[in-house]
């Protein structure tokens, strides 16, 4: 690696291993588990690149709740001073300036231009147009690259399709993501044809489906189907991926810090946006069945507007209504990056309920198991052998910190998901040192799901200052994070 290029930050030894190894290349993939840098790893190679003068513009692709770290976080912190640059984000329903900084990416600038989108975009016609614009003009000088790539490995989606043709135009292309295959080793095709149609060396995926999977032929009345009952030649299969991607784990980088902290951001429906703001200006809500929630002091208003974030509100009359929430998404967004066992932290009885039976929903039953007031002794116990025992099926640990944040042993994840806080320091603390403890062999990463600028922000900010929210008179300050006008 030839390249005179400063870094803003020094990178770590598997960082600076997988730069070696693909900054260069036309088609790479950056397989690294979540919490080992890959944000940094592009954003350096794509600094590199444009030194070199192979590139002067990069379209980043992300889901919803990553791509704004990369406009106010991972770019301003990881790229080199000496590369010019500006960054453009994407707006589904642009205001008038938002718009006229989305048309700017037509004039000429005397740099690296990076543009970033949100991968759900590519499922409507105004985000492929977008796309198909700037690829045709651009792509020629240009790197594409999809963080989380999990998100096209469905060949039959919209957005797959759409994002396959878009990179295309592409001189340089990468993937990002912490586990290319989740669910079934049949997720790596559309991903590796991202990179390059025919990388793996199929025309299909029904060719690449027979080398790798066992189909048999079922019968259900006068229907007849194919169903995939296992996999085959798995080892040349990995080989293959190996050619073209560095693959690192957290267990791998001795250099990491004990512990990384991340977040995930979560939008809002309307009907949310709505129920929050009455909340927040009134402290009271009129839902539609005609029931009031009021919020008589600053704690309970603070704990309502939690409850609307999370997809639910309690009434004054005891009586718990639910409505749509984003949150269940994100989390299940995470999980689809990671490979190993997760600990999934909410102060809130409804949401562990919701959390386990979705997560059992998608991924089979005792994928997940929940740890709260209404868990027996019996059951507590066999949920803790079970979850520590690596060969066990149970994946995800879902606890309310309150129950089970103290004491227990927890060492088998390493990623950690804080779906509601609570406003107790202690809590938070002994919570995070589940995972972090003696017997943990690994980083461990903490993500807490938050929607911007809601009390959500106020609260990870606090406690991660080290400040008892619960203890704390909170006074003018607690009327400054209430004062907060949510985003959608």
């Amino acid at each position: 690696m030839d390249v005179n290029y400063k870094f803003k930050l020094k990178p770590f030894n598997h960082q600076l291993e997988s730069l070696k190894l693909g900054w260069d290349r036309q088609e790479f993939g950056l397989f690294m588990e979540m919490g080992t840098g890959k944000s940094k790893v592009l954003i350096d190679n794509m600094g590199m690149l444009y030194l070199e003068g192979a590139i002067n513009f990069a379209l980043i692709i992300a889901p919803k709740g990553v791509y704004r770290n990369w406009v106010s976080k991972e770019i301003p912190e990881h790229m080199s001073d000496d590369i010019p640059y500006r960054v453009i984000r994407w707006v589904a329903s642009p205001n008038k300036s938002q718009q006229e900084e989305m048309r700017s990416v037509k004039d000429h600038f005397e740099g690296l231009t990076i543009f970033v989108m949100n991968v759900e975009s590519f499922s409507t016609p105004k985000g492929r147009n977008g796309g198909e614009w700037m690829a045709r003009k651009l792509g020629t000088h240009g790197m594409i690259a999809i963080d989380e790539s999990t998100t096209i490995k469905n060949h039959k989606a919209k957005r797959t399709k759409a994002l396959m043709k878009i990179a295309a135009h592409f001189k340089y292309r990468r993937l990002l993501t912490g586990s290319p295959i989740t669910k079934s080793p049949m997720d790596i095709y559309s991903q590796t044809e991202f990179l390059r149609p025919g990388l793996l060396g199929y025309d299909s995926y029904y060719a690449f489906q027979h080398r790798y999977a066992i189909m048999v032929r079922k019968t259900m009345g006068s229907h007849a189907f194919q169903q995939l009952v296992g996999y085959r030649n798995l080892d040349e299969l990995t080989a293959k991926i190996d050619h073209f991607s560095y693959r690192v784990l957290k267990k791998d980088c001795l250099d990491l810090p004990d512990k990384i902290y991340t977040v995930r951001y979560v939008g809002m429906t309307a009907e949310q946006v709505s129920m929050y703001n009455q909340i927040r200006k009134h402290a009271m809500v009129l839902l539609e069945n005609g029931e009031m929630s009021t919020a008589p002091a600053v704690i309970t208003q603070m704990l309502r507007l939690q409850q609307i974030l999370s997809g639910h509100l309690k009434t004054d009359d005891g009586d718990m209504v639910y409505f749509q929430s984003k949150r269940m998404d994100a989390l299940q967004e995470i999980l689809e990056e990671h490979d190993g066992k997760v600990i999934v932290w909410s102060r809130f009885r409804y949401d562990i309920q919701q959390i386990v039976s979705k997560l059992n929903e998608n991924y089979g039953e005792g994928y997940a198991a929940a740890y709260y007031g209404d868990t027996s002794d019996e059951d507590r116990n066999n949920i803790i052998i079970n979850f520590q025992n690596p060969d066990h099926p149970l994946k995800c640990f879902v606890g309310n910190p309150a129950t089970a944040g103290y004491g227990l042993t927890l060492t088998e994840a390493n990623l950690v998901v804080y779906y509601a806080n609570d406003f107790n320091l202690e809590t938070r603390i002994q919570s995070e040192d589940r995972a972090h403890r003696i017997g943990q062999k690994n980083n461990v990463t903490y993500v807490d799901l938050i929607t911007e600028r809601t009390i959500d922000e106020q609260i990870v900010k606090a406690l991660r200052a080290k400040i008892d929210i619960g203890a704390k008179v909170l006074g003018e300050e607690a009327k400054q994070w209430l004062s907060l006008t949510p985003k959608k």
